[in-house]
């Protein structure tokens, strides 16, 4: 390259990419070349981070060669995952980046009240330890005026967008759990209504997790859930998950049993995976959990909390203006998403069915040297490695079978 400048755009584009981390970087004049510069960079990145920025460098008409001296590949690591429902205690890392602390787009940034306030409501989830009821909220007016204000618009969605078993949980929940506009439910109730229908339950959480925290809490059918409020000046958006997007999104959709079986499966595959699968397991959870779609006699509905707990989200997923791709999990695993505006690109799932089968067989395909079981009676994880652990299994599944074969031969005995 002629200049040192020349590289600029190519680190710009390096720090814009979270995913890369530059660990080394000189510069020197070129030996061979008059007013030429080489530049020497050591990058740690996944592989397809990696492929992209190699991509840029080479469509510059600055840069003249680009040279890869050496991949190698990171040393396995074993990756820490909690075994116990107890240790949810200790998946609490953040990601701040959406923060109103520190992200200036955020509507909150210039709002000292509203800043206090959050961490106030934050702070509950900090001191919370599993095994205690969730600590109830005394919200404001202001709070309970935004959550109706978006309640009211997107009920009124829901019957034209939303998919059935959505639209059925709802209703549920605003006769069994005191779902209405006029105020926010409290997550403690709302918890109790989970466990009553599928076996989820909530468990508070001060902000946005990590991806593999937040996908190894799913593995124990628990959902990790803010109880702040966006701010009342934008009560249409918010760049972070609130409790207006984890009651309206996802909490009619894990109250349905298909959908809280795919939600543990897809946290038991994250156990103890590597990061760099973590990285797909979580672009799966965006194109389905938080922005999927799904067939109804022939019609998209929207099954992804992202979209129904948006309003413009959920008129924009089923207009001219997105792209609808089939549900592949090898192919979404690696499709780049934006997570600051509206979606260009969803996937359609033929039904839950089809999709845990697809999910199932993506599954297999990734490589961990060991298979684990949730066990609902000690809430804990079962890593089956030897042969006690899978008589244990067989024994279960044999009991199950022999009660299944009972009432068969019962039903089928004449009157």
């Amino acid at each position: 390259m002629s200049n040192i400048s020349s590289f600029l755009p190519i680190l710009s584009a390096l720090h814009q990419n979270g995913k890369i981390i530059i660990t080394h970087i000189e510069s020197r004049k070129s030996r061979t070349e008059k007013e030429q510069h080489q530049l020497f960079m050591q990058l740690v990145c996944p592989h397809r981070a990696f492929d992209n920025v190699c991509s840029a460098a080479e469509q510059s008409p600055l840069i003249r060669e680009l040279t890869v001296l050496e991949e190698k590949e990171p040393e396995k690591k074993d990756h820490w995952f909690p075994r116990h429902i107890s240790d949810l205690d200790k998946c609490t890392h953040l990601i701040t980046r959406f923060e109103p602390d520190l992200d200036y787009d955020h509507p909150g940034f210039a709002d000292k009240n509203y800043r206090l306030r959050r961490k106030e409501i934050a702070d509950i989830a900090f001191e919370y330890k599993h095994g205690q009821e969730i600590p109830r909220v005394e919200y404001t007016d202001e709070e309970n005026a935004t959550w109706g204000h978006v309640y009211s618009k997107l009920k009124e969605l829901f019957p034209t967008h939303a998919c059935k078993e959505h639209i059925q949980v709802f209703n549920f929940l605003e006769e069994e759990c005191g779902f209405s506009a006029d105020k926010i439910p409290q997550l403690e109730d709302v918890s109790n209504f989970l466990k009553r229908k599928t076996g989820f339950q909530l468990r508070p959480v001060a902000g946005l997790l990590t991806a593999r925290d937040f996908l190894a809490s799913l593995a124990f059918r628990t959902f990790q859930c803010t109880q702040y409020v966006r701010h009342g000046g934008k009560p249409d958006h918010s760049p972070e998950p609130d409790c207006i997007h984890e009651l309206l999104g996802h909490v009619p959709m894990l109250a349905d049993p298909k959908f809280a079986q795919f939600a543990q499966e897809l946290g038991l595959a994250t156990l103890g995976v590597s990061d760099e699968d973590i990285e797909k397991f979580a672009t799966l959870f965006w194109f389905t959990v938080e922005f999927g779609l799904c067939k109804e006699q022939g019609e998209l509905r929207a099954y992804g909390a992202g979209m129904l707990s948006s309003y413009g989200e959920l008129r924009n997923s089923l207009s001219d203006e997105v792209t609808v791709k089939p549900f592949d999990p090898p192919t979404t695993a690696v499709q780049e998403y934006k997570d600051d505006d509206y979606q260009p690109i969803l996937f359609v799932v033929e039904s839950f069915d089809d999709m845990m089968i697809k999910m199932r067989q993506y599954v297999a395909s990734i490589e961990r040297d060991f298979d684990v079981r949730y066990d609902p009676y000690t809430q804990s994880i079962k890593i089956l490695d030897h042969n006690t652990a899978l008589d244990c299994v067989a024994q279960g599944l044999q009991n199950d079978v022999d009660t299944l074969l009972h009432v068969m031969n019962r039903f089928n005995k004449p009157v």
